[in-house]
């Protein structure tokens, strides 16, 4: 069974540092490109950062773009995403991403999601 699980959220003031992870078991992790997404309150999930199956080409929206970095440990199963600089407007729950294989086809998995907030 495919399962992402996110932890690392939690509350911090405007300026401060998160670093989320997310478990992924159930697939071969090291085969797959990696995303984070995140989703505020009354908002769009969007899409923040994604990486390469190596860990090469990470790529990052423009409002995070500087202050956020993915990375992965294939070796573990991990994808990370060290978050620097937080705004409020980075509060959201925050999402684990892949397209993963299944059988003949490919399921867009999301993980439940840990709660970022970012307030003084």
């Amino acid at each position: 069974q495919v399962q992402l699980v996110e932890s690392g959220g939690g509350s911090v003031q405007p300026g401060g540092s998160l670093r989320l992870s997310c478990v992924a078991s159930g697939f071969t992790f090291s085969m797959y490109d990696m995303n984070w997404f995140r989703q505020a309150p009354g908002g769009p999930r969007e899409w923040v950062a994604g990486i390469g199956s190596t860990g090469l080409r990470p790529n990052y929206a423009g409002a995070v773009k500087g202050r956020f970095t993915i990375s992965r440990d294939n070796a573990k199963n991990e994808l990370y995403l060290e978050m620097n600089s937080l705004k409020p407007e980075d509060t959201a729950v925050y999402y684990c991403n892949g397209l993963i294989g299944v059988g003949s086809s490919y399921i867009d998995k999301f993980g439940q999601g840990t709660q970022v907030t970012v307030s003084s």
